[in-house]
């Protein structure tokens, strides 16, 4: 029985080693097609960047006015890339995860940018056999002493907004 149950547990492990492998380097793949998003636009390299995301994509900004279809996203980022820099995004910390099917995924990372430490997140589609960024969010982050601080610079102009939503 012993026996019988180290087979078991061994032939266990190694059937879901190419399955680890495989994950790991689609990990990979997912973590160069971001750092290469990220790359497109520290470089002004519009088409690149563009092309990373489905062509239904959202891009929602650290600006609570800054919710865009690719199209609206493309239309404000245009200036930016023509002078040539956009912004400069680079991973610190990235965690990636896949649905049961493989067929999206979703993620979130820490960034260093001009703006101290980001957080960005967001989802991956398979289209046409390639990933795409469908859904990405930018986030600024707010050490929590700070938070009061912060509240008192953004309210007079987030106070304004959300009466103009009501």
């Amino acid at each position: 029985m012993k026996k019988l149950t180290f087979l078991l547990l061994a032939t266990l492990i190694f059937s879901c080693k190419p399955c680890e492998e495989k994950l790991l380097s689609e990990k990979q793949n997912i973590s160069n097609i971001l750092d290469n998003w990220h790359a497109a636009a520290a470089t002004a390299n519009y088409d690149n960047y563009f092309n990373a995301m489905s062509d239904e994509s959202i891009f929602i900004g650290t600006d609570a006015t800054e919710n865009w279809n690719k199209t609206a996203f493309q239309a404000f980022a245009k200036p930016y890339f023509d002078k040539g820099k956009a912004w400069n995004f680079k991973a610190v910390e990235r965690n990636i995860y896949f649905s049961e099917d493989g067929k999206l995924v979703w993620f979130d990372e820490l960034l260093n940018t001009q703006m101290k430490i980001c957080r960005g997140s967001g989802v991956l589609v398979k289209e046409n056999g390639q990933w795409k960024i469908k859904h990405y969010v930018l986030s600024m982050t707010v050490p929590n002493d700070n938070v009061d601080e912060v509240v008192k610079i953004k309210a007079p102009i987030e106070d304004a907004l959300l009466l103009e939503k009501k």
